[in-house]
């Protein structure tokens, strides 16, 4: 038990440390990546007013979201919806984890539907 609240601790320090430097404004809001063991979820958020501008999950999508495949579709989906409110670009916060997975398969897929980051 101890190990895992430690992991914990340490993905919790990374987050803050990487939402000091990144904060998301009207013109280029922070696109967000939640993940958990059955779903993964992406939001564009205006930092400035405290709004989500465009979201997308996997269980908005009702796929099941454990998978790259999922992601890749949730990434699609959430650029589609940032389109649509006619944003451009954004700057992506991977939440503390790792550039790698599902977190990079949304990205990359965001960035083959045009948005920008």
């Amino acid at each position: 038990m101890a190990k895992q609240s430690h992991k914990s601790a340490l993905l919790a320090r990374r987050r803050k440390r990487v939402r000091k430097k990144i904060t998301g404004t009207p013109e280029c809001p922070r696109l967000t990546v939640r993940r958990s063991l059955k779903h993964i979820y992406a939001q564009a958020i205006d930092d400035v007013n405290g709004k989500t501008l465009a979201a997308a999950s996997s269980i908005s999508l009702k796929i099941p979201g454990g998978n790259v495949e999922a992601a890749k579709q949730v990434g699609r989906s959430l650029a589609e919806s940032a389109k649509k409110n006619r944003i451009e670009a954004v700057a992506f916060d991977r939440n503390g984890r790792l550039y790698h997975g599902r977190v990079k398969a949304l990205a990359d897929a965001a960035r083959e539907a045009g948005l920008k980051f």
